[in-house]
């Protein structure tokens, strides 16, 4: 069974950096799609950063222009750059990654993430 761990999360100051990092326990395969969700305590959870098993990364207007997703398949990694970080940004984010040909997600146990002065 695949097990993800985040890491990378803590306090940064408005206006700072972040880089959080996704490992898995097996290999990733070329044929996954990859994504970053995040929870503020009291709210649902919500669509950050995608990316392609092409490669192709698609971003919701919150973090457009601020966060990067990437990959690296062959260290089984997974990595979301957070730049201009904003109080609004605080959460517990999430990796995910979808397996098209075991039509299974995996999910992390999640990162928190506190942006305040």
């Amino acid at each position: 069974q695949v097990q993800l761990v985040e890491s990378g999360g803590g306090l940064v100051q408005p206006g700072g950096s972040l880089r959080l990092s996704c490992a898995a326990s097996g290999s990733i395969s070329s044929l996954t799609s990859m994504h970053w969700y995040r929870q503020a305590p009291g709210t649902q959870r919500e669509w950050v950063a995608s990316i392609s098993s092409g490669g192709d990364t698609a971003y919701p207007d919150s973090v457009k222009g601020r966060f990067t997703i990437s990959r690296d398949n062959a260290k089984n990694m997974m990595y979301l750059q957070m730049n201009s970080l904003k109080p609004e940004d605080t959460a517990v984010y999430y990796c995910n990654i979808f397996s098209s040909r075991l039509a299974v997600s995996y999910w992390g146990q999640g990162t928190q993430v506190t942006v305040s002065s």
